[in-house]
């Protein structure tokens, strides 16, 4: 009977600890986020661009699930291209700031350059791509 209670009381602690072990969003897993931050130079009045380059040294941010704060980030290399590996399902969000033109003093001068990515398979590798105006 000591033993019937014993495997009982085992088996419930272990249902209760594995129901409560669900992976979110973050590093961990196989999956990874990767792509190409670039520059658009425009003309003085922001309707010509005059040329497009990669963003070279430039932090490009990750944010886990629906965090506040981010979880990682990275610069990008030579090419513009940053990569974040290692990763869970669920979404995510990478940031990268842009600095844009100021109309007046209390424009801000940096915007966020903002992409949602969803990772729905455990070796999922989505590239994407991210714009700026004049950096």
């Amino acid at each position: 009977m000591l033993k019937q209670i014993t495997f009982a009381t085992f088996f419930i602690t272990f249902l209760g600890l594995s129901s409560g072990c669900q992976k979110t969003p973050g590093e961990g897993g196989n999956a990874q986020i990767k792509g190409v931050y670039w520059v658009r130079n425009y003309d003085p009045f922001f309707q010509i661009v005059q040329g497009r380059y990669p963003a070279v040294n430039t932090t490009v941010y990750l944010f886990f699930g629906d965090d506040t704060s981010p979880g990682t980030s990275v610069k990008t290399n030579a090419n513009g291209e940053f990569e974040f590996k290692y990763l869970r399902k669920g979404k995510y969000k990478v940031i990268a700031y842009s600095k844009q033109l100021q109309n007046t003093t209390s424009t801000p001068n940096e915007f966020a350059v903002e992409t949602i990515v969803n990772i729905n398979k455990r070796k999922d590798i989505k590239d994407i791509g991210l714009d700026t105006l004049n950096q």
